[in-house]
């Protein structure tokens, strides 16, 4: 059995991350076109500095919660379980917590928060710390072309190709805490369906697009995703 897993931001809700688009998220508070564009970026480059400098303080306190560590299970016992089997996770979240919980190999397709990338050099790396024009590139030494290592909106998203081919090999399609309004993720459960590959959504509330799904369990991520990855594993 080949699982494909698409995790959103009601994964690490409980683990104190805001959810972005829901009553009091992220996206109500902030201008997303000021703070999460590339137009923004190059208009005011300190003030999404400081956006995100807040936000990677927040990314750095957080720890796994139990829907993580779940899914860290599945990835380590489900070929045990069912010969041949493997789990692709795909993540639309800039944390870090899935590798925290265990994950030996996440998919993140909106890229990570705790990592920069060179506008320059193109050069990768882990940063923790206070992001502004002054930190120079570890590649290439180059202050001023430092930005957080993630899609903003208009962007591409990350591995598409990847993504893809394991969607098109799976035998179910699982939507954990996703809104079903960010495309091109939005649009993944509605291939798997063409394929007649089986669809279940896990989240608090039904989303969107919960209409699309052949079924949902709903309720806190730590509760549900344990019990649904027990079920699966039994």
């Amino acid at each position: 059995m080949r699982v494909f897993v698409l995790t959103g931001a009601g994964v690490s809700a409980e683990s104190g991350l805001g959810t972005f688009r829901d009553a009091g998220g992220v996206w109500s508070m902030f201008d997303l076109k000021e703070v999460a564009t590339p137009e923004g970026f190059a208009r005011d480059p300190a003030k999404v500095h400081a956006f995100y400098n807040m936000r990677r303080r927040v990314h750095r306190d957080a720890r796994p919660n139990a829907a993580h560590a779940a899914l860290s299970r599945l990835e380590r016992d489900l070929p045990a379980r069912h010969p041949g089997g493997a789990l692709t996770l795909v993540t639309q979240n800039v944390d870090e917590l899935h590798e925290l919980a265990g994950h030996r190999d996440v998919i993140h397709m909106h890229g990570e928060a705790l990592k920069v990338r060179c506008a320059a050099c193109g050069h990768v790396a882990r940063f923790t710390g206070e992001l502004s024009d002054a930190v120079a590139c570890g590649g290439c030494a180059q202050a001023g072309g430092l930005r957080p290592d993630v899609v903003w909106f208009g962007e591409t998203p990350m591995h598409l190709a990847r993504i893809q081919e394991a969607l098109e090999q799976s035998d179910l399609f699982v939507a954990i805490g996703t809104s079903g309004t960010v495309y091109p993720a939005a649009g993944y459960v509605a291939q798997a369906r063409r394929r007649s590959i089986p669809t279940l959504e896990i989240n608090l509330e039904p989303s969107n697009n919960a209409r699309v799904f052949d079924r949902g369990i709903y309720g806190p991520a730590t509760e549900t995703v344990p019990a649904w990855v027990e079920t699966l594993l039994a």
